[in-house]
């Protein structure tokens, strides 16, 4: 009896410890997808040049109209930027600037733009302002061109300006002339003809040597009868 017993808590204690085992044991974790990065989706480069490019062109009627809801819709909270003269400015600045008409000119103009995206929610344009008669507080501003570049990134699926800074060109700079469009390969005959090579000047014909001066004709040697001398005179007798 004592021996059926033993076996018997024997027994009850091997199935114990095999319930606590497998009951303990955590299924493995699936890990077949958290090494796996995911990849960034393409962005739509046309899209979001489009759209940028729309923003950066609409500065001339911004000025114009003072529109000041205009910069608060586009321009970030946390916006910085740096203006022509070197002050840090940001978006409480510009919006102050619009209300107030701080900023006039007869005309502006934004050229050169190009768009260089990053990725699906940030990217970078530059550009040229060609201001005429540009004021500041009727200040005159201390160019008529500037030289900028501006930082966009898409927050809430809405792309905002987050920095940006400008330089000034010297006054009197060329304005940038509408790409030329690339001619034709011109086919042989079309190449301009190259212009003809000047004839050179008909080299000055040597002057004419002086005849040298005739010898003077040899005197006619005189016969041999011509050498003979003379007879002495005859002598005289005494």
């Amino acid at each position: 009896m004592k021996r059926y017993f033993c076996l018997l808590t024997l027994l009850f204690s091997l199935i114990l410890m095999a319930t606590l085992q497998f009951g303990c044991a955590k299924p493995p974790a699936n890990t077949s997808n958290t090494n796996m990065a995911t990849p960034e989706s393409t962005p739509d480069t046309n899209a979001i040049t489009a759209e940028l490019t729309r923003i950066e062109s609409d500065w001339p009627r911004i000025i114009k109209e003072h529109d000041a809801a205009a910069i608060r819709r586009f321009e970030a909270d946390d916006a910085v930027f740096i203006y022509p003269d070197g002050s840090i400015g940001n978006k409480e600045q510009d919006v102050k600037d619009m209300e107030s008409g701080a900023i006039t000119a007869d005309s502006w103009e934004v050229s050169d733009l190009k768009v260089n995206v990053l990725d699906s929610n940030s990217a970078v344009v530059t550009g040229r302002t060609i201001v005429k008669n540009g004021k500041y507080n009727n200040q005159p501003f201390p160019a008529d061109q500037f030289r900028w570049i501006d930082t966009y990134v898409r927050r809430n699926g809405q792309w905002q300006l987050v920095a940006g800074a400008s330089t000034p060109l010297p006054k009197g700079a060329a304005a940038p002339s509408p790409k030329a469009t690339p001619f034709p390969s011109s086919s042989p005959a079309m190449k301009a003809s190259p212009a003809p090579k000047a004839s050179p000047a008909p080299k000055a014909s040597p002057a004419p040597k002086a005849s040298p001066a005739p010898k003077a004709s040899p005197v006619t040697k005189s016969s041999p009868a011509a050498k003979i001398p003379s007879p002495p005179p005859p002598k005289t007798t005494p």
